[in-house]
């Protein structure tokens, strides 16, 4: 660097030439169709400045996009907590309904058969197993069945050589679903 242009520089920028490092020079004089390229000369203390400024940069980057993923996990994380709160909700609700449905089935059984008020509960216990069925509730298939502990409440045991193996002689209570859930098991007698 010559004399003058050492004067020029502000005196924070004055140092020796091993402090200053050059970043791009012109090797020659630029053509007529070529552009200029501008030479710089950047301190150290700048230069450390500006990776300062570079990392600080990327940090802030990846906070961003840790924030990002810890948002998107929050979201979809209530999203299940809702949906989970509503079919409880909606469990809860719908299970009252179904000792309705036992005192409706036990209504019609008092009934003789061309009686017109057995009439009129069946079509009340229809109704009602329209709604539930509208509501995704579905009962257990137990009659004839093989015994299943995940569906089934077995409270008697009877030896039956008529029936087969573990299998479902009598329903004492019907048992009901809400898609995979449970809501109540079946109360029944088991054979073998």
């Amino acid at each position: 660097m010559s004399e003058k242009e050492k004067k020029d520089l502000p005196e924070n920028e004055t140092g020796s030439e091993a402090e200053a490092e050059e970043v791009a020079a012109p090797a020659t004089e630029p053509s007529a169709g070529e552009s200029a390229e501008e030479s710089y000369t950047v301190t150290r203390e700048q230069m450390e400045q500006m990776e300062a400024l570079a990392k600080m940069v990327s940090d802030g980057n990846d906070k961003y996009l840790r924030l990002a993923a810890e948002y998107d996990n929050y979201r979809k994380r209530t999203a299940k907590e809702k949906e989970n709160l509503y079919a409880a909700a909606k469990a809860d609700t719908i299970k009252p309904f179904l000792d309705v449905y036992d005192n409706l089935e036990r209504a019609v059984a008092q009934f003789d058969a061309d009686d017109p008020h057995r009439q009129g509960v069946e079509l009340i216990t229809k109704q009602l197993l329209d709604v539930l069925a509208k509501l995704g509730v579905e009962e257990i298939a137990a009659q004839g069945q093989p015994f299943d502990p995940e569906k089934h409440n077995a409270v008697m045991h009877v030896e039956d050589e008529g029936a087969g193996e573990n299998t479902v002689v009598e329903v004492f209570q019907k048992g009901f679903t809400l898609g995979d859930k449970v809501l109540r098991f079946a109360v029944v007698k088991v054979a073998n």
